[in-house]
This record gives structure tokens, C-alpha cells and sequence, in this order.
């Protein structure tokens, strides 16, 4: 078990470094619990309006239901576009960026090592929101197929983290800015159906969301967990999760292999 080790040790310092700054910590899971009561108020809002039964019939109709497990799952689109140069920053700050290259540990170790609590923590957060929503106000997760909502969440991570390293590279050649992560976190979130079932935006808008991994995800994890789709039902979303990941991981990794050699070449790789 000695691959394990590496990854182990980035995994113990991240989660040491988390839970010591305790009320930051708590302060996390009360967010959780007022984000699902406002929402819960604004699905009350909406009532039984019959455009919105229309709009979310193939979900189940319940828009409260439909709007948790969209700002539940979104969660990972932004661990996954802001994890990796967020860690970068926080070893280059630290010094010890430069260091851990000239060791024998792999690039691709680096990167998903230093990563790797940002995405079992947001795995917590979103079972929080899921608790919450099942015991304290009614979403009916009975009819569940888990299983392809777990492959359809897999491949969300893998497409969201390939396109979080690419943002990583653009922040550690250019060190301020990050346009990349900024445009697709606000058109993943405006086009994705995290609020809102695309179905209502335009047509040529809902053309343009199928561009966003999120809308494929989304649609496949509402559709195992509210309706207990199975793989047949949701076969088209995670094909287009499986060609967004096979596409961007590869490209992901040497882009920022030439990040890297580009900020030894030009001396600046320990610093942000």
C-alpha cells in the first residue's frame, strides 16, 4: 500500500489544517441548513403553479426537490474549477510548490493529492444537504437508483476537475486572474439547470447549455435519484460526461505540464 502513502499524508494536513479552524468549520454545515430553508420557502412560493408542474414534470414536479439537489450537486463544479489553483496558491504562498516537483512524486500525484479533501468534504456537504432536505422538509428519496447517480457523479468529477486544472495552469503562467474558471462557474451555473430546468430558457440558449458538462450531470442525478432512472434512461447524459472526460482530462494534464515548465523557465514558480 505504499502508493497510498503520498496521497495519505496530503489528505491527513489538509484535514488538520480544516478542522482547526473549528467555527469556520460549523459555519459551513449552518449555511447548508439556511440555504435548503430558503429554498424550501421559495418552492413554497411557487406552490403548485401549473407552468412549474409542466417545467419540472419529467423530475417528479416538485421544484424544491428539483433546486436541492441542483445547488447540492453543483457544489462540485466549484471545488472542481477551484480547488486545484487554490492549492497551488496556498504551496506557492507556503514555499513548497517548487520542492515537492523535484521530488520523485509524480506531477499527476501533485495535483490530485493536494486536491483530494477539497473533494471528499464537498462529498460531505452535499450528503448534509440531502439529510436535510430528507428529514426536515419532505424530499422523497425513496424511489432512488443510486447506482447510476454515482457514475453520472464520478464522471461530473472528473470533467469538473479537468477543467479545474486547466484553470490552475492559466493561474500559474499568468499569477492574477482567472477568466477561465470565472466564465464557465457563471455559465454553468446560468445554463446548467441548477435553478431552473433549461427547458425554459430559449431555444437557442438550451442549445448552447449541451456545451456544459453540468447540464448533462444534472439531468442524470435528478433523474436515478427523484425519478429511479436506471442506465438506459440516462445512457445519453453520462455518454457525454464519458466524451467531455476522455477529451479534457488528457488535454488538462499537459497544459499544465507546460504551465509548469513555463514557470521554471521564467523563475517563477514559487511565488503567486
Amino acid at each position: 500500500m505504499l502508493f497510498l502513502r503520498k496521497p495519505m499524508a496530503f489528505l491527513k494536513k489538509d484535514f488538520l489544517m480544516e478542522v482547526s479552524y473549528r467555527f469556520s468549520f460549523v459555519l459551513q454545515f449552518a449555511s447548508i441548513f439556511f440555504s435548503v430553508v430558503m429554498f424550501y420557502f421559495v418552492a413554497k412560493l411557487l406552490g403548485e403553479a401549473p407552468s412549474v408542474q409542466n417545467a419540472l414534470r419529467q423530475y417528479g414536479g416538485s421544484y424544491f426537490s428539483f433546486v436541492l439537489i441542483g445547488i447540492a450537486f453543483s457544489n462540485f463544479l466549484s471545488v472542481g474549477l477551484g480547488s486545484f489553483s487554490t492549492s497551488i496558491r496556498g504551496e506557492q504562498m507556503m514555499g513548497t510548490l517548487e520542492a515537492m516537483l523535484v521530488t520523485p512524486t509524480g506531477l499527476s500525484n501533485i495535483i490530485l493529492s493536494s486536491s483530494q479533501w477539497n473533494f471528499m468534504f464537498t462529498s460531505l456537504r452535499v450528503g448534509v444537504y440531502l439529510l436535510f432536505g430528507a428529514l426536515l422538509f419532505g424530499l422523497d428519496l425513496s424511489s432512488a437508483n443510486v447506482l447510476p447517480a454515482l457514475v453520472a457523479l464520478a464522471l461530473t468529477v472528473i470533467a469538473f476537475s479537468s477543467l479545474g486544472i486547466i484553470s490552475a495552469s492559466f493561474i500559474m503562467i499568468f499569477k492574477r486572474g482567472d477568466p477561465i474558471a470565472w466564465v464557465l462557474s457563471t455559465s454553468s451555473t446560468l445554463l446548467g439547470g441548477v435553478y431552473y430546468p433549461i427547458s425554459i430558457l430559449p431555444g437557442w440558449l438550451q442549445g448552447i447549455s449541451y456545451l456544459f458538462p453540468i447540464t448533462y450531470s444534472l439531468d442524470a442525478i435528478r433523474l436515478s435519484l427523484l425519478q429511479g432512472a436506471g442506465f438506459l434512461a440516462v445512457g445519453h447524459d453520462l455518454i457525454a460526461l464519458i466524451v467531455f472526460s476522455i477529451v479534457t482530462l488528457p488535454v488538462s494534464l499537459l497544459v499544465f505540464r507546460y504551465a509548469v515548465r513555463r514557470a521554471k523557465k521564467d523563475g517563477s514558480l514559487s511565488y503567486y
